[in-house]
């Protein structure tokens, strides 16, 4: 293995016969399939590895160790139905981000099923509380989708919310210095990469598990391997995002991706 630990980002998990919480490409790209998950976690388990959360790996785990970190982000029904039985029977923790308003909406989780997921074991952090992008936002606005969502989910829970992810993974400075200051203890992000114990709590690197990834380019990823070039790919992304706006991305992302989507299924 490569230096340092591997933060493993999961999405939705799609079920047949269910409809995806969204239908916007961009967001299907990132909706791995269930049994997908289900091969992952069974290839983790047959290498050794073990499953852990957040605070698991920020309070004691060994980076020499066979160890990797599994996050959720947004707070799909899938959380609960799919992922959560798959990791207890592989005795596998993960820490699930969920995003405040959320809770209730079609797919996502219920106040009730996030407590039962929180009784559990599984550790829940933050995704704030609308799923805006924070550092289009005013300071005032950040503080609110950061502590608001942190005081919310305490008061599902009944337990101290620790850890934040970034929505679309967008943080500078300014976020990190705001999700310090308002009591956690973590923010992830999604800059691809490994983490050592030296790395900035508040500037944690992970890796997103994309829709189709095959089993050989997982078995690489959960050792450390082709992040580089990974890395490379979204930097540029994130020099597109910084020139035109998250607004004006988005709205060509989704024009390129559904227009690919729309070639393959002619061809």
């Amino acid at each position: 293995m490569t230096n340092g630990l591997v933060y493993l980002m999961y999405h939705e998990l799609e079920l047949p016969e269910r409809r995806l919480c969204q239908n916007d490409a961009g967001y299907v790209r990132y909706a791995l399939k269930a049994d997908g998950f289900r091969e992952q976690v069974a290839h983790l388990r047959a290498e050794n590895f073990r499953g852990i959360s957040v605070g698991e790996a920020l309070s004691n785990a060994d980076e020499k160790k066979k160890y990797v970190v599994v996050t959720f982000d947004d707070g799909c029904e899938t959380d609960l139905i799919v992922a959560a039985p798959v990791l207890r029977e592989a005795d596998f923790n993960a820490t699930f981000y969920v995003t405040v308003e959320h809770l209730g909406r079609r797919g996502y989780l219920s106040v009730d099923q996030l407590r039962e997921l929180s009784d559990s074991g599984f550790e829940i952090g933050s995704h704030s509380l609308t799923h805006s992008y924070l550092h289009d936002l005013k300071t005032d606005e950040i503080r609110a989708e950061v502590s608001g969502s942190k005081e919310r989910l305490e008061e599902i829970t009944g337990k101290r919310i620790a850890h934040f992810s970034c929505p679309g993974g967008r943080w500078d400075k300014r976020v990190s210095e705001i999700v310090r200051e308002a009591g956690y203890d973590s923010l992830v992000t999604s800059q691809i990469g490994t983490n050592t114990p030296e790395t900035d709590s508040f500037r944690l690197s992970r890796v997103p598990v994309m829709r189709g990834i095959g089993i050989e380019e997982f078995a690489r990823t959960v050792h450390g391997r082709g992040l580089g070039r990974r890395r490379a790919q979204s930097a540029v992304l994130n020099v597109a995002k910084h020139v035109l706006g998250n607004s004006i991305y988005e709205k060509l992302r989704s024009t390129v991706l559904g227009q690919a989507t729309v070639e393959r299924r002619v061809d």
